[in-house]
């Protein structure tokens, strides 16, 4: 017990340096101090209280540190647990902007002939393919890829206006 209160210092700047934490290097500090007191008197005298203390400290310090890892790889972080209650709806000026948006838009798909308007809406809003485009249009698919040229220059160009 009296190597341990001589060392006190040593051992905490020591157990400091291993854990990289003075929370675990007192944790540790504490833990040393209830299991030398609690130990029986040993059979065979220790040569070295100084080392045999330090070994006890350091091995305490080791599991503190694994355990230590063992619930941080458990543990969700603030930020995950802000991230998955936080409110994704949009915000009111979000969606006006995105509805102004979308009425430009339909104002520059009504401003486009039938079959360029059709095509795009075909490609960009059921997915569908440029030989499917042609079957329903009656077209090739060369046609289909000018329509849908013209259609996106048109609405790029009437949003570059209002811009």
């Amino acid at each position: 017990m009296s190597v341990y209160l001589r060392q006190w210092h040593f051992l905490l700047a020591a157990l400091k340096r291993r854990t990289g934490s003075s929370e675990l290097a007192e944790d540790a500090l504490q833990e040393t101090w209830l299991r030398i007191a609690g130990m029986q008197k040993p059979e065979v005298p220790i040569r070295d209280g100084n080392a045999f203390v330090l070994r006890i400290a350091a091995n305490i310090a080791t599991d503190l540190i694994r355990k230590e890892g063992r619930h941080a790889a458990h543990c969700i972080s603030d930020d995950e647990i802000l991230r998955s209650i936080a409110d994704t709806y949009p915000s009111a000026e979000a969606i006006v902007v995105d509805r102004d948006q979308l009425r430009q838009l339909a104002l520059a798909l009504a401003e486009l002939p039938p079959k360029p308007r059709t095509a795009l809406l075909l490609n960009r809003c059921d997915g569908r393919t440029h030989a499917q485009i042609a079957r329903k249009l009656g077209v090739s698919e060369s046609r289909v890829a000018q329509y849908l040229v013209q259609a996106v220059r048109h609405c790029r160009d009437h949003f570059r206006r209002i811009a």
